[in-house]
């Protein structure tokens, strides 16, 4: 099986929004969704992150302390998942709950050690 990363861009706005109650019933989906995965032994590992951040500009001289991207596109956690395919790693990603609440999800092939 190969390595894909689901990159959770955006959301925040709704996440902000949203009561304690709401957000912990959402952490709920979240955990069912990963726990479906684990079961099935097709979840590697992954993490929130928090929203600070550096961006090293191309020379390596000049660092920002934010996004180059809107805040609809900044990358907010990640996971790593097995799959055969990028059509089967997408089709995983469609059950992130993260979805309802105007998140998107990125699936990346992770480049193998091997190469």
């Amino acid at each position: 099986m190969k390595q894909f990363m689901f990159l959770f861009k955006g959301g925040d706005e709704v996440w902000d929004a949203k009561s304690t109650e709401e957000q912990n019933a959402h952490m709920e989906k979240w955990m069912q969704w990963i726990g479906q995965m684990a079961e099935q032994e097709k979840y590697v590992g992954g993490e929130r992150l928090y929203p600070a951040m550096n961006t090293i500009l191309p020379g390596g001289t000049k660092v920002t302390d934010r996004s180059l991207a809107e805040a609809k596109e900044i990358v907010g956690g990640y996971i790593i998942v097995l799959a055969e395919t990028l059509e089967e790693a997408t089709e995983m990603a469609k059950g992130c709950p993260g979805l309802l609440w105007e998140s998107s999800v990125e699936v990346r092939e992770v480049w193998p050690d091997d190469v």
